[in-house]
Formats: structure tokens, C-alpha cells, sequence
């Protein structure tokens, strides 16, 4: 019983972080513009704000379409963590923690809740636990299907 609940629970974390980052990913694309997000980076003091504020719009937006669909978790969830903590350093980090005052209390719930998706396994429903139990190639392993391959010339 608990493992199922444990299951689903995850993926329902998963799916509300994912949400989160994918909304804040599209606000940065589409409603700011990549141009605009890259000044407001640079505006704040982050190196290469040229290059780190459209990387962020997209990781954002790609990594949390990923943990929506619980897809490469160990790799997207540890990069938004990552992104988080660039957010702290940057920007929340002078105001203290209470997000009252524009602190990191907020981010940092965002990157702790990031890593422990990133080692989860994802709960229900992840593709990553559907790969590994080999239910995405019609119910065989990875390994039996790679047996099965003819060798390449």
C-alpha cells in the first residue's frame, strides 16, 4: 500500500514542480523574450547573461516538461537544482530567506524538491521507470531487446 502511495505521490510532485518550472520557462520565452530575459540577467549580475538567460528559458521550459513526464529525472531535476542555486547566489540570496523580502526561501524549497526527484525514480507513471522495467518496448527488457538486434556492418 505504501509503496503505491509512494508511487503516485511522486509523480505528483513531479507534475506540480514540473508545472512550476515549465510555466516560469515560458514567461522568460514568450511573454519577457529571450532578449529581455538575457538583459534582465545581466541586469542582476549574471555572467555571460547573454548565454545564461536564454539557457535558463529553455532549461526551464525543456527540463520541466521532463520531470512532468518523469523523463531523464537524475539529469534535468539536478540542472534545475543547479539553476536554483544560481537563483539564490544572483538574486534572493542578499534578502535573507523569508520570500516576504524577496529571499531564497521559495528557490530553495524548488531546489530541494528537485533533488529528491532527480533520485526518486520518479514515481508512477515515469517514462524513466517504464524504460528500466521495459514496458515502453511492448513489455521486454532493454537487454532481451538488445539480444535480439542483428549486429551492425
Amino acid at each position: 500500500m505504501f509503496d503505491r502511495a509512494r508511487g503516485v505521490a511522486t509523480l505528483a510532485g513531479r507534475v506540480i514542480i514540473g508545472v512550476i518550472f515549465v510555466f516560469h520557462g515560458w514567461m522568460k520565452v514568450a511573454d519577457m523574450g529571450l532578449a529581455r530575459t538575457a538583459q534582465m540577467f545581466e541586469d542582476v549580475g549574471i555572467p555571460l547573461a547573454g548565454i545564461a538567460g536564454p539557457g535558463v528559458a529553455v532549461l526551464e521550459l525543456v527540463g520541466g516538461t521532463a520531470l512532468i513526464l518523469g523523463a531523464a529525472l537524475p539529469l534535468f531535476a539536478t540542472l534545475l537544482a543547479m539553476d536554483m542555486l544560481g537563483a539564490i547566489v544572483f538574486v534572493h540570496g542578499p534578502h535573507g530567506l523569508s520570500s516576504e523580502n524577496g529571499g531564497y526561501e521559495y528557490v530553495l524549497a524548488l531546489a530541494g524538491a528537485c533533488l529528491l526527484i532527480a533520485f526518486s525514480g520518479g514515481g508512477a507513471l515515469a517514462v524513466d521507470g517504464l524504460w528500466r522495467r521495459g514496458t515502453l518496448l511492448g513489455g521486454r527488457s532493454r537487454e532481451e531487446t538488445t539480444a535480439h538486434r542483428s549486429p551492425r556492418l
